[in-house]
């Protein structure tokens, strides 16, 4: 396509904006759009995604929250525009020149997202019925992953030849157990704490927080985008699949998604009960299980080599997850001794 097609195919778009585009830049689903009235980003979403999470960020305006690349609206007010069968919104476009190091951008995105938690926190009545119903489907997952892990073990052993596959889970096998026990003991403490809890914590989550949606602008303030998936819901739910991303290297004492984390809470501390929920799904080695039963239920032939490296890796994943959870749940221990003995004296 020619830069004056390209520039033709988002007319009727620009249009509702009264913005006549000059020239236009493609980064994926993001046209970096240069034009009369300045230099904008236009992004194209699935409309089943539809705009509620505009809602989500008018909210966070509303509440002082500014941290969020915002939305223009079209010149009849609408958020969006749908064009052959995709939606489409306008917004600022940044320069993204980061002045400052991994940490300091980390720590910024770190203290955002808390400030984001901090402003739209709200209590939400719970009824203990769901809450129980989720409580045991929850335990009656752990314990079928338990029932698996223990049946293929045994199936293993009793193999005069072991395959490579079945003899490194063999031996990563105490390892993937002792992280599945920790987590249904987290999981079994949340719930004796908030079983009689009418009420729970909500917050807009961002939905996909990532390093990569959280840009700078000229003066080096840093804005979250990417929002389309924003909504009500437990704020582990931010970081736990951010946390969960880092681990995805080799073995390292990776104290750096310690301090994000400490970082984070000194700003939005979790309660009790959210520190429980969060150790319980950060130690649970799903990743790892889901490896091994895709072995099991693979018909022969099977790719031995591929599923070993699989194997490995979601290993390493484990070892990654289980030191930060370690030296978290360590920290959040001397603390709460900390606190008694100031309390006694």
């Amino acid at each position: 396509m020619s830069y004056s097609n390209q520039v033709e195919a988002f007319i009727p778009i620009l249009n509702n904006y009264q913005i006549t585009a000059y020239f236009v830049e493609e980064y994926g689903n993001i046209k970096k759009i240069y034009s009369d009235k300045g230099t904008f980003a236009l992004k194209k979403i699935d409309p089943t995604t539809g705009t509620d999470f505009v809602r989500h960020v008018h909210l966070l305006y509303q509440k002082g929250y500014n941290r969020i690349v915002p939305i223009y609206p079209t010149m009849d007010g609408r958020y969006a525009v749908l064009h052959n069968k995709a939606l489409y919104y306008l917004m600022p476009w940044m320069s993204n020149e980061v002045k400052e190091d991994r940490t300091q951008k980390h720590q910024q995105l770190f203290r955002e997202l808390a400030r984001l938690h901090t402003l739209s926190a709200k209590e939400i009545t719970v009824i203990k019925e769901e809450r129980a119903e989720h409580y045991e489907k929850t335990i009656e997952l752990l314990d079928k992953n338990q029932e698996f892990l223990d049946g293929f073990i045994d199936e293993c052993e009793k193999k005069t030849y072991m395959s490579p596959f079945e003899l490194l889970y063999c031996l990563y096998y105490n390892e993937i157990s002792q992280a599945l026990r920790f987590s249904k003991t987290k999981f079994e403490e949340w719930y004796e704490k908030t079983k009689e809890n009418e009420k729970a914590r909500m917050v807009i989550t961002h939905g996909k927080l990532s390093s990569e949606h959280f840009l700078y602008n000229d003066k080096g303030n840093g804005y979250f985008i990417n929002f389309e998936n924003a909504r009500y819901g437990s704020p582990i739910h931010d970081l736990l699949p951010y946390l969960s991303r880092s681990f995805n290297t080799q073995p390292k004492r990776n104290d750096e998604a310690v301090e994000w984390v400490q970082h984070y809470n000194k700003y939005f501390p979790y309660k009790e009960d959210e520190k429980l929920l969060f150790f319980s799904y950060l130690a649970y080695p799903i990743q790892i299980i889901k490896v091994v039963e895709r072995f099991y239920k693979k018909e022969q032939p099977k790719n031995e080599l591929k599923f070993v490296r699989m194997l490995q890796r979601k290993y390493w994943h484990l070892k990654n997850s289980e030191y930060v959870v370690m030296r978290m749940t360590e920290i959040d221990a001397l603390e709460k001794a900390a606190k008694e003995g100031a309390q006694q004296q």
